[in-house]
């Protein structure tokens, strides 16, 4: 699902208005429709609203949105939190339309007694403090709204997007309301989908307000929400075999690091590689030999300290000759010759990388490394490995992401709460599942084990955004069962096959 910022959406609210011949009127009544009609299913027995309106046209959704509820026979108390002199001249329009109703607009105090008794009393409470305009931290009146709002145990529904939500980058300015329903106008803007935004979010609802299609076609942007109805596998030929479907090299594990390459391995048998060999130090060659039945396993040459040592690269090219895909890194552990085996590999394999944990160590913030790959590698780092690699971070998932995969040429997988995957080209994808349970050793060679054995079955772009969305969606599937605080890597990798199952095609 394509997503749109905060500046693309006012451009398409100015052609809408000035080249269609849209009333801007018309678009905030059809907005405060849809969130009106959010608002009278949440409130249930209790009719009354209590709505919290700024004096930008957010606010005039918000006063309209009270009108609506007034004409179905709703109690509502509307507060203005923002500057009377400042009012746009569609919110003027909207106050004028309330009052002719009988309604009141009432100046909010931060401490005002009556708002807060009026709040706690009401069956719904309607936030349309800020919109997707908002840029700086909220503070005074608008703060206290915000904390109120909070506060009370009436459910929320949100104008556009959560109030004291960055929608352009998820970002928390200062503090947000939690919305459990936002009624989004359009399209889905960045912030619903980006943490920490994203949680303040509740259910997402996107109402059509009259923009008409040929304009909204124009205003998204190279970000995309990846959800399950938005990946899919395709049914496998009836006529095929195992080469059809790649040869995945896995180069991992080490004395004391036995699970991980185990785990990739496992998970890639699962998504479906054709054949799968897995390089490991001699010294563990057979307690990994032992755990493993589909997999091909085969030695290594190691240091005295269990470890992959730099001899055994001529074995792992020759590997890498006749594989599709190399997954590098899962409990490699750490030493200057595997630091220089992932940059020699990183620099001179013919074939698509997939690199993980100790692989990412290894690289460092070497750019120039990355860069030097034949084919743009995939990195799979959490945030404290991205930073390692040289990205930064300021607040701004999706942007720090796409910079980094831009400039080093790489795919990047920033893993966390909305599992980023940048593509050298400028698209993003924001991974819409997953839950805390996941954060749990194992959890990452298990993805890995996923990317590598679909990028030997499909396109490279969608293999991975495939990947992210099945180890999410499968993490989602085992916190269901078990719970987040039982479920194991293990627990994902045998849901995968149900997942799969549901998106083949």
């Amino acid at each position: 699902m394509r997503l749109t910022d905060s500046r693309a959406m006012r451009d398409a609210d100015s052609r809408a208005i000035h080249v269609f011949g849209v009333p801007s009127t018309l678009l905030m009544t059809n907005a405060a429709k849809a969130v009106a009609e959010a608002a009278l299913e949440l409130m249930g027995k209790n009719k009354s609203a209590v709505v919290f309106c700024g004096s930008g046209n957010n606010g005039g959704d918000g006063i309209a949105a009270a009108a609506y509820l007034i004409r179905r026979g709703v109690q509502v108390s509307c507060f203005l939190v923002g500057d009377r002199a400042k009012m746009t001249s569609d919110c003027a329009e909207m106050e004028r339309r309330f009052t002719e109703l009988g309604g009141v607009l009432l100046d909010f105090e931060a401490d005002s007694q009556n708002a807060r008794r009026l709040a706690n009393e009401a069956g719904v409470i309607i936030d349309a403090l800020f919109g997707i305009g908002l840029n700086s931290e909220i503070r005074g009146r608008a703060l206290s709204a915000v904390k109120l709002i909070n506060e009370c145990s009436a459910p929320v529904v949100s104008a556009d997007i959560a109030s004291g939500v960055e929608a352009d980058t998820g970002r928390i300015l200062g503090d947000a309301v939690r919305a459990d329903i936002t009624v989004t106008f359009s399209m889905p803007k960045v912030g619903h989908f980006v943490e920490p935004g994203c949680v303040c979010c509740g259910e997402l609802r996107i109402a059509d307000i009259g923009i008409p299609s040929e304009i909204l076609q124009g205003a998204g942007i190279d970000v995309f929400a990846v959800r399950a109805e938005d990946v899919f596998l395709p049914a496998r030929p009836r006529i095929s075999h195992k080469g059809d479907y790649g040869k995945l090299l896995i180069i991992g594990g080490s004395l004391g690091y036995t699970g991980a390459p185990v785990l990739c391995a496992k998970a890639a048998e699962r998504s479906g590689a054709g054949l799968i060999f897995l390089g490991v130090p001699e010294k563990i060659y057979e307690i990994t030999a032992s755990r493993l039945y589909e997999p091909m396993p085969f030695p290594l040459p190691n240091d005295g300290e269990g470890r992959i040592n730099l001899s055994a690269m001529s074995e792992i090219l020759e590997k890498l000759a006749v594989s599709d895909v190399c997954v590098l890194g899962c409990g490699l552990s750490r030493s200057e010759e595997l630091e220089r085996l992932v940059r020699v590999t990183t620099k001179t394999s013919p074939k698509q990388l997939v690199i993980d944990a100790d692989g990412l160590f290894a690289l460092g913030d070497d750019q120039q490394i990355i860069r030097a790959a034949q084919i743009p590698p995939v990195l799979t780092p959490h945030e404290r490995e991205f930073i390692r690699l040289g990205g930064k971070l300021t607040g701004d998932r999706v942007s720090d992401a796409r910079e980094f995969a831009k400039s080093r040429n790489c795919i990047l997988v920033l893993k966390g709460h909305r599992t980023i995957c940048a593509f050298p080209d400028g698209e993003t994808y924001i991974i819409c599942a997953g839950n805390p349970g996941m954060a749990k050793g194992g959890s990452g060679d298990v993805l890995a084990g996923i990317i590598g054995a679909l990028l030997c079955q499909l396109p490279q772009k969608q293999a991975i955004i495939t990947a992210c969305a099945v180890h999410a969606m499968a993490g989602d599937f085992c916190a269901e069962k078990f719970g987040e605080y039982s479920m194991l890597p293990t627990d994902i990798i045998e849901a995968i096959p149900e997942i799969m199952k549901s998106l083949t095609r």
